[in-house]
């Protein structure tokens, strides 16, 4: 059970980290295809349904959805929602987006109880928008 815990977080981080490489344009060299294939495959190992669906999902459901989890793992889960709807509204702006960004980055920074500068200007961003 502790080897499926662990396993869990390290799919979540490894899934924010590869989200803030895109943010930060790391990977936009990649080949498209191959880039939504690891984004895919991430939001299925992670949240067991695709983006869209998760999307459509009200913002409190999500936090609940994550609430019910393990709570060593809503920090990561956080800062990964954060992460997931701040790239989608740099990919594609929407209000929907932008708004949820700013909703799990605050639970975030809240949850963990860390100063992040760049989740903070993200968040400035965010209201900005």
């Amino acid at each position: 059970m502790i080897h499926d815990k662990d396993y869990i977080i390290r799919i979540v981080k490894q899934f924010s980290e590869f989200l803030s490489k895109m943010i930060l344009g790391g990977e936009s060299g990649g080949d498209e295809i191959e880039l939504q294939r690891v984004f895919d495959t991430n939001m299925n190992d992670t949240f067991k349904m695709n983006f869209e669906t998760l999307s459509a999902m009200p913002t409190e459901e999500i936090v609940q959805l994550i609430n019910d989890k393990e709570k060593s793992h809503h920090i990561p889960y956080f800062e990964l929602l954060g992460n997931l709807f701040y790239f989608k509204n740099k990919e594609n702006p929407n209000p929907d987006f932008a708004a949820k960004a700013k909703v799990f980055y605050e639970h975030y920074l809240q949850t963990s109880g860390i100063f992040s500068m760049p989740i903070v200007s993200r968040i400035n961003e965010l209201k900005q928008m």
